[in-house]
């Protein structure tokens, strides 16, 4: 017989299409398709089809019942006593590692029982707890669905942008964001840019705007190597990945505003355009804009990872609201205003930053517990987002790696809130006792010795006893 033509310049005659075929068959007889737990043989038939032929009936592993990933509540759970709950926290907090200034307050949220009180009124040094106040502010003045605005406007000359930031360090490089899940893009406002801008257009000039913020770029009580650093920079209204040097590393830039110019430069297709601060013209066109994940995903962001940066954002923008400067300052004063206003004591508050970061900051951990109390209760309205954002113990957040060590201990049981400084730790969240009950804790130690692993082992000491303990 004559050839066959393909679609091909190669030619294949019937004869060998047909003993390729059943070569074909003859190797698949020898494979075993695993499937839904049954192995099955592929076996060919006289007609030059396939069969399908069961070997052995589907047999599943037996699997034991899961472990519950986070302690439940019960309604039925007993209150501790104060008295046997002191008794058993009494050791515990006089551990030397945790130096001789230690204030504590641990409370009942469904009675409002303050069961432990250690010098609780006493103002002492924060650390990152402090973060928890921004949060409540936060959510309390802006909201937990309000948004952060980036922008980008027609410049004062040809081939001139100008991004304008909004106070929104989470504005990321890659899509999506490596750091802050739910993050805007640079790459999507490049391509609004882009599709703005007359046909033709050259972009050779990018502007950063930083004039949403004021005043200085650190703050009084930082240190002299604290920004830059691996976990803060100067605040900045404009800044991407958390003023990040790359997206996903630790290091922090020293010039946030430029960089973030920089990424947009290179996201729209000229990395090598001139990038300077200035301010845009008043009434540019807008060419592009970009908002944030919701307030209450930025706070959860800022209290799990301890921010820095994004917690004096939220700060800054609390101040905004309340129509007082953007500046270290302005936030601090209105962060504290703010708390005043949602009914929370804040007697012996005095702030230099929104993030605990300033060694010059003095909170009383009574505040701490409070306020945990009215997210937990509901007396604090619209602050859920408080308690979503704490570090989970031995599963996430800066509590990943910890307090995770006592059998006895229901899994999730604590999650907590972290704050270190040299000489400074600091422990407050909620926790779930062995019975069920829901208590809020603080705990700070602002003379504790230079040995912090220690100090950080004694505080989750103090919240494994407060899982653990029944105390009646």
């Amino acid at each position: 017989m004559g050839t066959i033509a393909s679609s091909g310049s190669t030619t294949v005659t019937p004869k060998y299409s047909r003993l390729r075929r059943r070569l074909l068959l003859g190797l698949l007889a020898l494979l075993l398709v695993v499937g839904a737990g049954v192995w099955f043989v592929v076996a060919p038939r006289g007609d030059d089809a396939a069969t399908e032929v069961a070997a052995a009936e589907s047999r599943l592993p037996e699997v034991a019942p899961a472990r519950p990933v986070l302690a439940g509540l019960s309604a039925q759970a007993p209150a501790p006593e104060s008295t046997v709950l002191a008794g058993e926290l009494a050791p515990l907090l006089a551990d030397p590692a945790l130096g001789a200034g230690v204030e504590a307050r641990v409370v009942d949220v469904a009675s409002g029982e303050v069961l432990l009180d250690q010098d609780s009124e006493v103002p002492s040094t924060p650390a990152s707890t402090a973060k928890l106040l921004t949060a409540v502010a936060a959510l309390t003045t802006l909201g937990p669905e309000a948004t952060l605005e980036t922008t980008v406007v027609a410049g004062a000359a040809p081939g001139e942008v100008v991004l304008v930031g909004g106070g929104d360090p989470t504005l990321s490089r890659t899509a999506p964001s490596l750091t802050y899940p739910g993050a805007p893009t640079v790459a999507d406002l490049a391509a609004q840019v882009q599709q703005a801008l007359p046909a033709g257009t050259e972009v050779s000039r990018v502007v950063v705007d930083n004039s949403l913020f004021e005043g200085p770029l650190t703050a009084a009580g930082w240190g002299p190597d604290d920004a830059p650093s691996s976990y803060a920079a100067p605040v900045t209204a404009t800044a991407v990945d958390g003023a990040r040097v790359r997206s996903g590393d630790l290091p922090r830039s020293g010039a946030p505003g430029t960089d973030a110019g920089a990424a947009l430069a290179t996201a729209l297709g000229v990395p090598g355009a001139a990038v300077s601060l200035g301010e845009a013209p008043q009434g540019a066109q807008t060419l592009g804009a970009v908002r944030s994940a919701p307030v209450a995903r930025l706070v959860e962001q800022a209290l799990s990872q301890s921010d820095n940066l994004l917690s004096e954002a939220l700060a800054r923008h609390v101040a905004l609201a309340r129509d007082l400067p953007a500046t270290f300052e302005g936030s601090a004063e209105a962060v504290t205003d703010a708390l005043a206003d949602a009914g929370l004591d804040v007697t012996g508050v005095s702030l230099s930053d929104g993030s605990g970061l300033a060694t010059t900051d003095r909170v009383p951990v009574a505040l701490l517990a409070d306020l945990l109390t009215g997210a937990a209760d509901g007396t604090l309205a619209d602050t859920s987002a408080v308690l979503s954002g704490l570090p989970v113990a031995g599963y996430d957040g800066t509590l990943a790696e910890r307090g995770d060590e006592d059998p006895a201990t229901a899994p999730g049981a604590v999650r907590a809130k972290t704050g270190t400084l040299l000489g400074v730790h600091g422990l407050a969240g909620t926790v779930v006792t062995a019975e069920g009950r829901l208590l809020t804790f603080a705990v700070v130690a602002d003379g504790a010795p230079a040995n912090g692993a220690a100090a950080e082992a004694a505080l989750d000491d103090v919240a494994s006893a407060l899982a653990a303990c029944g105390c009646r």
